[in-house]
Parts: C-alpha cells; structure tokens; sequence
C-alpha cells in the first residue's frame, strides 16, 4: 500500500513536473516573441517610422492581458532611454507638451491646423493627440479630427491619432500619458493634447502637459463664466481665437474682460502671469507672436526649475491615475461582484439603502474576498 501511494505520489510529481517544464517552456517562447515585438517597435519608433508609433499607441491602449505586458515592456524602455538622454542632456532633451482646451466651436482644430502647419514649416515634428467624445448609448466615436485638419494630416512632420473619450472625465483617456511618451520616443519635437471641451472637468490635462492652454470663440459669455468654471486658474495662456471680420471688436471686448478677470485669479506660478493672446486661426494672424509667447513660457519655467518640477508631478499624476484604474478594475474582477453590485444598484435606486451605505457594503464584501484569497494561497503553498 505504502509502495503503491509512494508510485502514486512520484506519478503525480512526474506528470506534474512535466507540466511545468512544458509550462516554463510555453512561457519561454512567448516572452521570446513579445521581445521581438517590443524590439521591432522600438526599432522603429527610434527612426521615427510613424506605422510603429500608430501601432505602440494601440498596444498601450489595448486591454488584452498578453498585449498589457508587451506594452509595459515597451514603455520601460523608452522611459529608461528618455532618462538616459535628460541626465546627457539635461532640459534640452525633453519635447514640449501642451495642453489644449476650450468649449466645443471654438476653434480648436483650425487653430491645432495653423499651429502646425506654422511649426512643420520651422522644421518641427508635430504630433496631435485629440480625444473625440464617445456616444452614450453606443460607446461609439466620429475620430473626425483628421477631417478637420485635412493640411496637417497630409503633412510627413505631423501625425495626428485621434482617440475615444470612453467616458473618462477631462476628455483624456487613461493611455494619454503613454502615448505622449511614445511620441516623444518617435522624435516628435512638440505634442499637443486637445481635449473635447466638456468645462470642470476637462483640466485634468493640465497635469500631463508642460503648458496648458484655453481657447474661447469671442462672445462666448462674461468673464465670470470663466472664473466659475475654473478653468482660468489651471492655464498658463488664453487664446481668443477668431478675431477677424466683424469678430475683431468682439474679440477685444473679450481680451479686456479676461484680462480684468484674471487680476482677481491667484497666478498659477509667481514667475507667471498668465497672458491673454488674440488670434485668427482663418488668416493665421497672430499665430507666430503666439509662439513666440509660448517658447517664452518655457524659457521662464526651464530658467526657475519649474519645468523639471512639472514633469515630476505628472509623473506622480501618471502613477495615481494607474493606481485608480488598477483598483477599479480588481474590484470588478472580483468574484460574484457584479451580482453583489448588481443588487446594490437596485436597493439605492429603490431608496432601501443610501448610495454610501452601498458603497461601504461593497468595499467590505471586496475586502473580505481578498482576505479569504490570501488565507486559501496560504493553506495551499
């Protein structure tokens, strides 16, 4: 008997062993091809071929398990090489990122095509990175910005890749960050974020970008308007787009009153005072004095530290907003919660139980199927 469950025993470590042998084998190849991959995208990322860019941008923005670690391959090492080239090169190696913002029909993508097309011709490489609002009802979304920008899109030195809101507050989604990453990696020299213009919400750009810029059509409401959205105390410029024609009075009108406005705002930096810019993206009038405004404000930050300073704290940002999406995630992965969710939903909406009574009862349940997890590895190892 005792010979018979000793053969047992072995048979199953045998066959056991031969699994995971098989298993570490199985392991090996994939790692193998995912390295590939990654060292084909970087390869082409680093000679600026746009087709790896586009196609690094899908990885990062996929949900598929087996692509999230390719993705998370690949983002390491570009982030080790931009390390690697700021501590040779200090400020001068980092691409400059601004943030774009204002409320729908305020010019942005005229003015993101005349910005462009003014940098591409100075011998920039201009990326865009513009989030389109998805629908509701169907999680679908137009990605009609490259139609917007027709000059742009055809131009070798720009690259434009729209992307879906899916619901995220501030219209940026949560693979923002990384592609603003890869596009630096790819050589792109300046990288522009427009957001949808959805009002309190949409300034979670500003803690992705070096400059954070809002745009507003003329006659477009009084400066309070502004002051209750909040928006003002986040951007470092304001651009009041479509001064031409019959709008040029209008425009002024609003230059003034924003720049009244912002004497009741506390600066967002001491070596800053935000500034408030007339344009035309129709004729293009304004536009190369705004850039010159905007390399001002770089200069300002890089020669008071707080360029550098800035892009830790969106590194920070970067690691929160991770952290959030990760723990959400978890919690609807785990076991039974959607039941459990499902009829927590139902008694808030019947009134039977206050949303945060809810919300405390699920946080536990999930706590404790976490806790009983953990004592099941345990008893198991």
């Amino acid at each position: 008997m005792v010979l018979r469950l000793s053969g047992s025993l072995l048979c199953r470590t045998l066959c056991y062993g031969s699994k995971s042998v098989l298993s570490s084998s199985l392991t090996t190849v994939i790692r193998g091809a995912e390295d590939r991959t990654v060292q084909r995208l970087l390869k082409g990322l680093r000679s600026g071929q746009r087709a790896s860019l586009a196609e690094s941008i899908t990885l990062v923005e996929t949900s598929h398990p087996k692509k999230k670690i390719q993705a998370k391959q690949l983002l390491t090492q570009v982030l080790h090489q931009a390390k690697r080239s700021q501590s040779v090169q200090g400020t001068k190696a980092l691409k400059f990122r601004i943030g774009l913002s204002g409320p729908p029909g305020a010019g942005k993508s005229t003015f993101i095509e005349n910005l462009g097309t003014f940098l591409t011709s100075k011998g920039l490489k201009v990326a865009v990175l513009a989030v389109d609002p998805s629908s509701v009802t169907t999680g679908g979304s137009l990605l009609g910005d490259k139609t917007r920008m027709p000059e742009l899109s055809r131009d070798m030195n720009a690259y434009i890749r729209p992307s879906p809101a899916r619901g995220h507050l501030g219209g940026v989604t949560r693979s923002t960050n990384e592609a603003i990453v890869l596009c630096e990696a790819a050589n792109y020299d300046v990288i522009i974020v427009e957001t949808i213009g959805v009002g309190q919400s949409e300034f979670s750009v500003a803690d992705m970008v070096d400059l954070f810029a809002l745009i507003i059509p003329p006659g477009g409401g009084d400066e309070l308007q502004g002051l209750k959205r909040g928006i003002m105390e986040m951007s470092d410029l304001i651009i009041i787009n479509k001064s031409d024609g019959d709008l040029v009075p209008a425009a002024r009108r609003m230059q003034y009153e924003y720049i009244s406005a912002l004497k009741y705002i506390r600066p967002k930096t001491q070596h800053w005072s935000t500034p408030v810019k007339r344009i035309s993206s129709l004729t293009g009038e304004g536009i190369p004095e705004l850039w010159d405004l905007i390399l001002k404000h770089r200069t300002v930050m890089e020669e008071c530290r707080e360029f550098e300073s800035r892009r830790r704290l969106q590194q920070r940002a970067w690691l929160w907003t991770h952290l959030k999406d990760n723990l959400m995630s978890s919690f609807m992965a785990a076991p039974n919660m959607k039941n459990i969710l499902k009829d927590m939903e139902e008694g808030v909406m019947k009134g039977t139980i206050s949303p945060g009574d809810a919300a405390d009862v699920l946080l536990q349940q999930h706590l404790q199927a976490l806790h009983q997890a953990q004592q099941h590895k345990a008893c198991d190892e």
